[in-house]
């Protein structure tokens, strides 16, 4: 199996253009702002508490 390398070539550096742009930090402050998740697994947990929560009535 190829070792992953850095998409900069150097060893322990890496450059991420999302967050160059900002767009990690506007997500982040969206998720705080609303409590909307924008991860695909925040986004299954919050409709599975909210299943969970229709058919029980209650909070866990």
């Amino acid at each position: 199996m190829e070792k992953k390398g850095t998409n900069t070539g150097l060893p322990g550096v890496s450059f991420s253009w999302r967050r160059a742009l900002g767009i990690t930090r506007a997500k982040r402050a969206f998720t705080r702002a609303t409590g909307v998740p924008t991860t695909r697994g925040g986004v299954e947990r919050k409709l599975g508490q909210a299943i969970i929560e229709a058919i029980f009535g209650r909070r866990r």
